[in-house]
């Protein structure tokens, strides 16, 4: 596969993350939660990926006999991350925010591949990502000074 397609969809991806949070924070503020604002999030999006389902995939339900409990929680993680940052995002500025989402993800990702966790493969942990995340630490640390 060719490496830009899959470079263009994350991002693409990290733009919509910086899109939605301010979004389902302003809805969180218009309807007085943010907890409803992230089930109607999640319920635009349930309705999207439904249609994109009946209409161009189709993949039997039969398939899921083979997953394990713990696959089924990414929607956990998703509601909880929807909601955080929805109530987050106006408390601390959506660039203090992203930029501790971020360290936090590289922090835990450099653990997951270290180890091989979730299915991945393992990828040993090298100076260069160590510093790599050390640099974005650091950038979590101007970002909230100024």
């Amino acid at each position: 596969m060719n490496a830009l397609i899959p470079i263009l969809a994350a991002l693409l991806s990290g733009i919509g993350v910086a899109v939605q949070t301010p979004t389902n924070a302003a809805l969180g503020r218009t309807v007085g939660s943010v907890v409803f604002a992230a089930l109607i999030s999640f319920s635009v999006g349930t309705i999207i990926l439904l249609a994109a389902w009946l209409l161009a995939d189709r993949t039997p339900l039969t398939q899921l006999k083979g997953a394990r409990p713990w696959m089924l929680l990414g929607g956990a993680y998703g509601a909880f991350f929807v909601a955080a940052v929805a109530f987050a995002a106006p408390r601390l500025g959506l660039a203090s925010m992203l930029t501790i989402v971020i360290a936090s993800q590289l922090m835990a990702a450099l653990a997951i591949d270290h180890f091989g966790l979730l299915g991945l493969p393992r990828t040993p942990i090298g100076v260069s990502k160590v510093l790599g995340v050390l640099l974005v630490l650091g950038g979590v640390v101007l970002v909230r000074r100024t």
